[in-house]
């Protein structure tokens, strides 16, 4: 048995069909669950996680929905391209797009956690007509400001640093040094809620997955950061924004600010981290699932 295979067998639930697409000589592996109406798109978050950060999420909606997810470029069953260019924020919003068509998905309730925020809000904006709604958990937008030592190592990235910071290893010379050291400490910071042991050690393994390379390419694609409260304003879908007050690697006024230029409606998680998705899957599942079923009544008197 391979360790491949004995991890899939953790699943509580299996793709009733899968594939892959090329886009420009990249793969991108999809998966879709169940059947319904609506159907929901997972959007991948930063390639340093796959597609199973959503295992809390699928098989549950999947009772009642159609879901479909991917990989991102970069990790899982996807292709690792080494180019920068490859991680331009519109190749993830174009993957979603072909997802879509290769799946026959007319148009979907978009999810994304953290920078699949962004890619999100591409996708809704360029494409409306194939988005029903959005609900970003998290969300990785420049809305507003950043705590100073974690500004500080998105602008010292390439720097070398012999500081002591914590995020001083948010760092490029740091990550080929001491890859793994960097992986645990963000996912320590990721969940700030006490007893995320678990959901610590699966996203330490999922980062591992994807390599101290691919990471280092995906931190100099294009468009990270770029989303401007002129685009969040553009949106026309409902939105609904859901965001811990105690996260860590996005403020929580950012998902606020979010809400409001979108029209949106915003949850607050009391003491809930980056990813509640993983540590208060029952709720977030809930709200998903009221966001959907709401769509029906949109905009009707």
């Amino acid at each position: 048995m391979t360790t491949e295979t004995a991890r899939e067998q953790m699943r509580a639930r299996y793709p009733d069909d899968s594939g892959d697409l090329d886009r420009d000589g990249v793969r991108i592996h999809w998966e879709r669950y169940g059947a319904g109406d609506r159907s929901i798109l997972f959007l991948p978050t930063w390639s340093i996680v796959h597609s199973r950060c959503w295992k809390a999420q699928i098989p549950y909606l999947a009772r009642h929905h159609r879901v479909i997810a991917f990989d991102p470029r970069g990790n899982g069953l996807s292709s690792r391209p080494l180019d920068p260019a490859a991680y331009d924020e519109a190749e993830f919003a174009g993957d979603a797009l072909a997802v879509l068509d290769a799946t026959g998905t007319d148009n979907a309730v978009v999810v994304g956690l953290s920078l699949g925020a962004q890619r999100g809000l591409i996708l809704a904006t360029c494409h409306p007509e194939r988005v029903a709604g959005v609900v970003l958990i998290g969300p990785a937008v420049a809305l507003a400001p950043l705590p100073p030592e974690r500004a500080r190592a998105f602008e010292r990235f390439h720097d070398e640093r012999d500081d002591a910071e914590p995020w001083a290893k948010h760092n490029a010379h740091y990550w080929q040094r001491d890859f793994p050291g960097f992986v645990e400490f963000f996912f320590s910071q990721v969940f700030s809620e006490p007893h995320s042991t678990k959901q610590i050690e699966d996203c330490v393994g999922w980062g591992l997955e994807c390599g101290v390379d691919c990471l280092l390419a995906s931190e100099d694609g294009a468009g990270l950061g770029d989303t401007t409260a002129e685009t969040a304003a553009a949106i026309t879908c409902p939105v609904l924004v859901i965001h811990g007050d105690e996260d860590a690697i996005v403020p929580h006024a950012a998902g606020a600010e979010l809400a409001r230029l979108t029209g949106g409606s915003l949850v607050t998680i009391a003491g809930g981290g980056h990813c509640p998705q993983a540590r208060d899957p029952v709720l977030v599942n809930l709200l998903i699932r009221d966001f959907v079923e709401a769509l029906d009544g949109w905009g009707s008197t």
